[in-house]
Formats: C-alpha cells, sequence, structure tokens
C-alpha cells in the first residue's frame, strides 16, 4: 500500500513538474490578467477593451493600425477609394488561412477569400446576430434591402457608402470588422463564442470561463518580420483575478509579464508624486506611457430636456465659463492622479491625435474671471444660483470633491451625486441629467470620433449627443467635413467645429488619460499606441 502510494506521488510530482517546465523553460509565454473577465472571442461583441484585446490576438481584418495609428495593410495587401470617396475597391491577400477547425473538411483550413469578408460583414449588420458593431456600416449603400458588399472575384471586395465618409478605413480597422468563416459559424452556432476560428497570429487552446485562457502560437501566420514568421512567442496566457492589488503582486512577484493601467489602491506605492516609477522597482520592471484617446470631462445638458431635472442657471453659457475657469486642472492631475495624464486646457480632441491643437487654450484657472462672468450673468458671488447637482460614480468621487471645493470659493453650491455606472450611463441616455461626468474613449483614430458628440443630429438616445448641443454653423462644418477627403483640410474644419462648440461650452473637459503599461524587464517589442490596443504578434520575451 504505501509502495503504491509513494509511486502515485512520485508521478504527480513529475507531471507537476514537467508541465511547469514546458511552459517555464520555454521562456516564451506571455501573460497577464483581465480583471475585467473576457465575456465572448465572437469579433462581432468586441465592445470593450478585454474583448479586443483577446480577440485581436485571433483574428484579422482588411486593415490594421500601426502604433502611429496609421492605416496598414492586413489582409487587404492595398486598395483605391473612388474620387467621390464612395466606393472602396480592397485587393486581398492569397496566402491567408483560417485556422484548423472540425468546422472544415478534414478538420483542416483553407483560404480567406473575398466572400468571406461580405459574410463577415452581413453577419455584424443582421439585426439576429444584434451585434453592438452594427452602426460602423451605417453608411454602407443599401440596394433593395442589401448592404452593397460584393467580391468581384476570390481576392477583390468592393464597399459602396451612401455618403462620402473619409474615417471609414479607421472603422475598418475596429474588431468587430474582422473576418470569420461561415463554415464555422454555422459549425459552432451560439458556441462560436468560446470556439473562435480566425486568421490571427493565436489559435484558442483552452478557455476555462473565470479562470484562465490559453491562446497557441499560429504556425501558419501569414505576416513576417525581418524574414521571420510572425509571432515570436508560443503562447498567451490570460488569468481573470479580480481583485487589482492580487494581480499587482503577481505582477511585482513576476508571475505577471504586463499590467495595464494603474489601480488607487497601489498607485503611490508604485508612481512618485510626478509619475514615475519609485526607485525600489526601477531596476525590475520597466514603464511605458503615451497620451490616450481618452478625454475626461464634465457634461452641461445645455438643450431643454427633461424640464423636471433642469436647471435653468446652467443654461446660460456664462455660468458654465465661469465653473470653467473656477478649478486649477494642473493642481488637480499632480495631486489627485500623480501627473498621470494631460490637464483639459484644449477642447474635447485628445492629445495623440494629428487634429490636437497645442497653441490655443480655451480654459485655463482663472477665478477672477469666474467671478466677473458670474456678476455679468446676475449672480453676484454665487447668491442666486440655484444649486447644481453633479452626477458621477464612485471612481471619480475624489475629481467632482476637488471641483466642488474649489467652484465653493466662488459662491457656487455645487452638490455631488453619486451613482451606480449602470445608472450614470441609463439616465445620461435620457437626457436626464442636467450636469454629469463622463468620459470618450475612441472607436478609431478620427476626430470626427469625438465632434459626433455635438452634431445636433446626434442627440441621444439615437445617438451619443449627451449634451443636446445644438449649433447650426457647428452642423454645417461638419458635414462640410464629412465632403472632405483632403486631410489637412478636414482637420482645419474640425478645428473650426471645436472652437465654435467651445466657446458655448457644453463640457468641462478635465484632462487627456495617458497609456500606462508596465512590464517585465525580459519583455521586448511590446509597443504602444493611443488606442491602448494589445498588440502581441511582434512581442519576444528573453
Amino acid at each position: 500500500m504505501r509502495k503504491s502510494i509513494f509511486f502515485f506521488i512520485l508521478s504527480l510530482v513529475y507531471c507537476y513538474s514537467c508541465s511547469n517546465s514546458k511552459e517555464e523553460t520555454v521562456g516564451t509565454v506571455f501573460r497577464y490578467n483581465e480583471a475585467a473577465n473576457i465575456t465572448s472571442l465572437d469579433p462581432a461583441f468586441a465592445r470593450d477593451q478585454a474583448i479586443i484585446w483577446a480577440t485581436n490576438q485571433l483574428f484579422n481584418g482588411l486593415v490594421q493600425m500601426d502604433d502611429q495609428l496609421a492605416i496598414c495593410p492586413c489582409i487587404a495587401h492595398s486598395w483605391e477609394i473612388s474620387r467621390d470617396g464612395r466606393l472602396y475597391t480592397f485587393h486581398l491577400r492569397t496566402d491567408v488561412l483560417f485556422h484548423t477547425s472540425p468546422a472544415f473538411i478534414n478538420s483542416k483550413s483553407r483560404k480567406v477569400i473575398a466572400s468571406d469578408f461580405v459574410f463577415s460583414f452581413n453577419r455584424i449588420v443582421d439585426p439576429a446576430i444584434a451585434s453592438p458593431g452594427a452602426w460602423i456600416f451605417n453608411n454602407v449603400k443599401q440596394i433593395e434591402g442589401k448592404y452593397n458588399f460584393s467580391a468581384t472575384n476570390d481576392s477583390t471586395l468592393s464597399i459602396e457608402l451612401k455618403e462620402p465618409f473619409p474615417p471609414f478605413l479607421s472603422l475598418l480597422s475596429m474588431q468587430y470588422c474582422s473576418v470569420v468563416p461561415k463554415e464555422a459559424v454555422l459549425y459552432f452556432g451560439t458556441r462560436f463564442r468560446n470556439n473562435p476560428v480566425g486568421t490571427g497570429p493565436f489559435m484558442l487552446k483552452i478557455w476555462k470561463e473565470g479562470v484562465k485562457l490559453v491562446m497557441l502560437k499560429n504556425p501558419d501566420y501569414f505576416e513576417f518580420e525581418n524574414g521571420t514568421r510572425l509571432p515570436h512567442l508560443d503562447a498567451v496566457a490570460i488569468t481573470f483575478l479580480a481583485d487589482k492589488q492580487a494581480a499587482f503582486l503577481e505582477f511585482i512577484k513576476g508571475n505577471l509579464d504586463f499590467m495595464s493601467g494603474i489601480d488607487p489602491t497601489y498607485k503611490d506605492e508604485l508612481l512618485t508624486s510626478s509619475g514615475n516609477l519609485q526607485s525600489k522597482y526601477a531596476s525590475k520592471i520597466s514603464l511605458i506611457t503615451q497620451p490616450y484617446l481618452n478625454t475626461e470631462y464634465l457634461g452641461f445638458m445645455v438643450g431643454r430636456g427633461d424640464l423636471k431635472t433642469m436647471n435653468f442657471g446652467i443654461i446660460d453659457k456664462r455660468v458654465r465659463h465661469a465653473i470653467n475657469y473656477a478649478f486649477d486642472r494642473s493642481k488637480m492631475i499632480r495631486y489627485l492622479r500623480n501627473n498621470i495624464g494631460t490637464p483639459g486646457f484644449q477642447g474635447i480632441i485628445p492629445k495623440g491625435l494629428p487634429s490636437f491643437d497645442t497653441t490655443r487654450i480655451f480654459f485655463n484657472y482663472n477665478p477672477e474671471k469666474s467671478r466677473k462672468l458670474l456678476a455679468v450673468a446676475g449672480y453676484p458671488d454665487g447668491h442666486g444660483l440655484p444649486a447644481i447637482t453633479l452626477t458621477s460614480t464612485a471612481d471619480y468621487l475624489d475629481i467632482c470633491k476637488y471641483i466642488q471645493h474649489q467652484v465653493s470659493q466662488l459662491g457656487i453650491n455645487l452638490i455631488i451625486e453619486v451613482s451606480p455606472p449602470a445608472a450614470v450611463k441609463e439616465m445620461k441616455a435620457q437626457a436626464k441629467l442636467p450636469f454629469f461626468r463622463a468620459s470618450w474613449i475612441a472607436d478609431y483614430p478620427d476626430a470626427e470620433n469625438y465632434l459626433s458628440l455635438f452634431y445636433s443630429k446626434n442627440f441621444c438616445p439615437r445617438g451619443p449627443n449627451y449634451t443636446h448641443f445644438s449649433n447650426a454653423k457647428f452642423d454645417k462644418l461638419y458635414e462640410q467635413a464629412m465632403l472632405t477627403i483632403n486631410d489637412s483640410t478636414r482637420f482645419s474644419l474640425y478645428r473650426e467645429m471645436e472652437k465654435v462648440m467651445m466657446d458655448e461650452a457644453p463640457v468641462i473637459i478635465l484632462y487627456y488619460d495617458q497609456v500606462l503599461r508596465f512590464i517585465q524587464q525580459n519583455i521586448h517589442g511590446i509597443g504602444n499606441n493611443p488606442m491602448n490596443l494589445l498588440i502581441l504578434k511582434r512581442v519576444r520575451k528573453s
């Protein structure tokens, strides 16, 4: 009996050491934690960062973005756009293979052809699928109810738009637009979410939901770097620790290779007040930073929304200007965010986009100007101004309290109401919040993504204009920009639109966010980009 137990224990130790050595001695398993969990690996539902990061390793589209946000070839090696900006013609590579799958004959694979994109795009707009990415193709021309995606032959795809839309190529770089094979979608049905079949640099091996996800190197991947087939890594392993402090400790112990962003629970432990790594970690890990296409702001309901919730004091733009001038953004970033981010002196367009204008400042800290504006508006030292309620989530309570304190010096009574994120999102979409905290993370790298928040035809709930801002000049410039193919001319129109909007001050820009990436020092080539997209195909682990 004792002998059998001894051999049983010995076998367990042997198996454990073998499995550990396989992952550790290979040295090419890239490990990160996803606290937000992953709910699907179907790119049709890639609406949050957790899913986008995972599907970006498994799938490809026609085009892709580099770290400078330039649109580059991917499965499409080249394309043409008609002079009127409506017809896009893509020429596809002929060496791209889907991952091996039981969905294919003999459980093998096959080449990607143009009709696969026609199927994939029609699937996105199919109401039965209910993909949150269907809006991408709102401007595609329809003929007898069918979207005009067409495959001329196996390597030529065309898409015709109703109206020109210069950011359309950027839209096609989103994960929603990944190519999927019809055979696999039909074979797996609803199980395609956890049986993804794509063309990406990695293939799904194991996904135990909420515990671990493992992707293995795709040996047939079509992209090369300096003559070497990508990816360089052998595998990617994702864990799902919900406790961010526990994940931080795993990273510090070296059990994770990468960590994105920073949580208040360990912010001061890891970073100095100026935003640099604490000296005790500087020799162990590396910090990569870059502007992030995320504008944090406060929004005013400037339209005549729900009259029961209206505050007619903030309908006066002089009051909105006074609040804009009333608090010190630089001090807010320094003390509340350890200098992570850039104070929001400019407009809604964030740092990191080419149309971001560094030369002009709309609102800086000027309490004397605030007092004069309040007096001219009929509220000297805030007298007679109704209390203003600011609705936020608990995550931003420190910033809201900071602003509350600073505006109180001018006699403005700011009340903070903290609500759950889902409730804030719903009330904002229904135009029921007179004053609210919000942020806008770019879906695609074009300033139109931000300026569309103020186009009058985008009033919520049918669009993202949560402030119900309406201005005829702004709308005219917006429509003119959408007909302008030349980038530099369009960017000039964007800046003019931004000036019109900021003069009316439907928002208070708080700050432009920053990407923070912490990596172990044996990780190379991870790159960084203002979209905070995780690209692992070029990563090496020494």
